[in-house]
């Protein structure tokens, strides 16, 4: 099946496309989330606006504390160190782990965050390493910026422009781990985990909504999966499992950033 007809528009400033997205037009960066939707006629739009092509929204900015990273960057220029990491490769190797190189070479890490889909990558880690979305009005901490599968708190009009990520400092470590049926197939079971010191900020995806944030929550398996109960009584006895399984190895992929 192909698209359903639409007005495909290609302004070359971001004020150009919030006008456009003002009217209930469709924003288009790599494609690779709502290309299938509309070759699907899951999603039929009027307007299909493409920002690819604006300049602003491809440019990285690093400073002593952050790295900020225009919403238009791909996975695969992360993966290859177009951008500044936050410490130990670890953006990198997330974005490695996206999909194919196919895909990684179109998909962005803008159009991630929006599509927020909760077996993403980006949307779990990025939760876990504290990041802000930039938008053209307002920064807002990616806990509040999805608000439910595939759901974020942008309003009409309002676009992602960038995505601003605090570096590792020296007391902190990281771990992430998730699970495929095979390469390439969003993850059944995923977690993220900043530790600073001794305590824990424990992320849980593809939980079917927005992902679960523990805060503080120690590393003992006991006690995780008695705050993962609590969180989510209706997990069945498998989903719950694997997402421990994932949770223990994520702990387990710790490294120190400035080892």
């Amino acid at each position: 099946m192909k698209a359903a007809a639409f007005t495909w528009e290609a302004p070359e400033t971001t004020e150009a496309a919030a006008r456009a997205a003002a009217r209930g037009s469709r924003l288009i960066a790599g494609g690779q989330s709502l290309g299938p939707m509309l070759n699907l006629r899951i999603a039929q739009p009027d307007f299909v606006v493409s920002i690819a092509q604006i300049s602003d929204m491809h440019t990285v900015n690093d400073t002593e504390s952050h790295i900020m990273i225009g919403a238009c960057v791909t996975h695969s220029q992360i993966e290859d160190g177009f951008a500044p990491d936050i410490g130990n490769r670890i953006l990198p190797r997330i974005a490695a782990n996206i999909a194919y190189r196919a895909v990684r070479n179109r998909g962005t890490i803008g159009g991630s965050l929006c599509h927020a889909d909760p077996a993403a990558d980006w949307v779990t880690t990025l939760l876990a390493l504290n990041a802000e979305a930039l938008t053209t009005s307002r920064a807002i901490p990616l806990q509040d910026f999805f608000t439910g599968a595939f759901r974020t708190c942008l309003t009409k009009g309002e676009i992602l422009t960038a995505v601003r990520i605090p570096k590792l400092g020296a007391e902190q470590k990281f771990g992430y781990y998730k699970s495929c049926r095979k390469p390439g197939e969003f993850a059944h079971a995923m977690a993220a985990i900043l530790q600073t010191g001794t305590k824990n900020r424990i992320v849980i995806g593809a939980m079917g909504g927005v992902p679960l944030v523990f805060e503080g929550v120690e590393a003992e398996p006991a006690t995780i999966a008695t705050a993962l109960s609590a969180r989510a009584p209706g997990l069945d006895d498998i989903t719950r499992h694997m997402q421990l399984i994932a949770v223990k190895r994520a702990f387990e992929s710790f490294a120190d950033v400035h080892g």
